[in-house]
């Protein structure tokens, strides 16, 4: 593999500070679902294709059909299962699993689809097993997100790359000279170790790291951007992942099936318990028919109207945190009441903060992106709060909202990163359930969209276990974004369209109004 940009610079003796404790100690330690990252992210093993492109897994060759014989309608409420058997170029069986697969269940006339469940028998051969959640037509599609080879190569550079990107750090004199560097969540990968700028937030005892400039003292950081992307694969790695293999619909296998009504029923209902948090989400948290997501966890309501939305929100002050996927949340509340106006804060709109005010109704709407590493414009380096610290400056109270979404800016370092970012906001989200039982917390899960080394899909399925994990003991309402990306015939979009943001919004409003 090739080696990452090395920078060296100016040599200083500074020792390395102590690594960081949560800052609130009596909840700050990992859940335990956390702390055992290799149970957590277990994978089947990727053998390799021992450099023989040919031997990979191939989406041409490989096939699905249905478990039992074909039946002229099927029963609403049942499941329909299917066998896939993955091979490889040459059309031989494989003989190991570890592909990821994605299975749907689309009824593309009534804009209907549900996520199948795949089970790797670890054998090259698939179990897939689909819910029959509507009446009329339905059809099976089953894609090759990326061979099991690709998720080798995945693996591989997140366990042992200690980065894939880097950032820009710029320093300003008091003559406004300035001084750019590069920086990153590792002072190892700027260099000479003792020549590395250290910055340690106080709330959460997050650490980040800056090449030292040439004259300019550490704490003239005032500005932060996104930097290069590093070459981190060898030329077969990239041919593994090449978009000619990558994300490719098989051929179809199975004809399009008929449910029949059950009793004159036409949907299998959501549950008659409203949506609250700590409510267990089952699989699959839900489908669409006619372009509308029907919770199977809880009531989901739907808010089709200005007034309606209007009606949820009074009254109260929603503070969303998190990446660009959680700022189109934002965005869709500004762009659809008329009546929530933007305040113009003049801060970058990329990381914010953002504001809107309904001023009748009492409403107040923030956005702002969490802290480094943020892939980003130039950004005041003021304008990075971490999430742990706007968390406790929050009283919290049946008029505040939390929203969270964070993943996307973290696929490109190894899961460690993310985890000890989990530890301090979970710590922190605990706390604030502490003080203020009745605050509503709300954690969208990463959503479907890069298909590359600095952001698949697979990193994605691994920062959602580990999002799960860290608040599957708290008293926290999901929105299950991979499932709502993941569901339709829709091209994956790593900033999904409209209806899918609607969808979303939709079951937010549903936790803060469920009744």
């Amino acid at each position: 593999r090739s080696s990452m940009r090395q920078v060296s610079w100016l040599d200083s003796t500074i020792p390395l500070p102590p690594q960081p404790h949560p800052a609130h100690k009596s909840s700050g330690s990992l859940p335990q679902e956390l702390s055992d990252l290799t149970h957590l992210l277990h994978w089947p093993p990727t053998p390799g294709d021992g450099g023989d492109l040919l031997a990979s897994t191939s989406p041409q060759t490989s096939t699905y059909h249905l478990r039992k014989t074909s039946q002229a309608s099927y029963t609403l409420g049942g499941y329909l299962e299917a066998i896939l058997i993955a091979r490889d170029h040459r059309g031989r069986p494989k003989t190991h699993g570890g592909d990821l697969f994605r299975a749907q269940l689309l009824g593309p006339y009534l804009k209907a689809g549900v996520p199948g469940d795949i089970q790797d028998l670890e054998n090259g051969t698939y179990l897939l097993s689909f819910p029959l959640l509507w009446a009329g037509q339905a059809q099976v599609q089953v894609r090759l997100i990326h061979s099991s080879e690709a998720v080798g190569v995945l693996r591989g550079i997140w366990r042992d790359q200690w980065a894939m990107v880097d950032f820009m750090g710029y320093f300003r004199g008091p003559t406004g000279y300035e001084e750019i560097v590069t920086c990153n969540v590792n002072p190892l990968l700027m260099g000479e170790e003792e020549s590395t700028c250290h910055y340690r937030d106080e709330d959460s005892g997050e650490l980040w790291f800056c090449a030292r400039p040439p004259t300019l003292p550490c704490d003239s950081l005032v500005g932060h951007s996104s930097g290069h992307y590093w070459n981190v694969t060898t030329p077969h790695e990239e041919a593994l992942l090449a978009w000619n293999v990558t994300d490719k619909v098989l051929p179809q296998d199975i004809s399009p099936i008929w449910v029949a009504k059950e009793s004159n029923k036409s949907l299998v209902l959501s549950p008659q318990q409203p949506c609250h948090p700590g409510i267990m989400g089952p699989k699959p948290s839900g489908f669409y028919h006619q372009a509308m997501w029907h919770s199977l966890s809880c009531s989901g309501r739907s808010f089709s109207t200005v007034d309606s939305i209007l009606g949820c929100l009074a009254g109260h002050i929603i503070h969303m945190m998190g990446d660009s996927t959680l700022r189109q949340w934002w965005e869709y509340l500004r762009d659809t009441v008329p009546s929530l106006k933007p305040v113009d804060l003049h801060t970058t709109y990329q990381t914010g903060p953002l504001m809107a005010v309904e001023t009748t109704r009492g409403i107040v709407l923030h956005w702002r992106a969490h802290s480094w590493p943020l892939r980003s414009l130039r950004t005041p380096v003021a304008s990075l709060h971490s999430v742990v610290r706007e968390l406790g400056g929050l009283a919290g109270g049946p008029h505040t909202v939390v929203v969270l979404g964070l993943g996307a800016h973290f696929t490109t370092f190894p899961p460690s990163a993310f985890v000890q970012r989990l530890a301090g906001i979970r710590a922190a989200v605990a706390a604030l359930l502490a003080r203020e039982p009745r605050t509503l917390v709300v954690i969208k899960l990463a959503n479907t969209g890069y298909k590359s080394v600095y952001g698949s899909d697979w990193f994605t399925l691994q920062v959602n276990r580990l999002l799960r994990a860290a608040f599957a003991d708290l008293r926290v309402a999901f929105v299950d974004a991979w499932e709502m990306t993941s569901s339709l015939g829709l091209p994956d979009r790593i900033h999904p369209g409209r209806l899918i943001i609607r969808n979303e919004v939709n079951l937010l409003l549903s936790f803060i109004c469920p009744t």
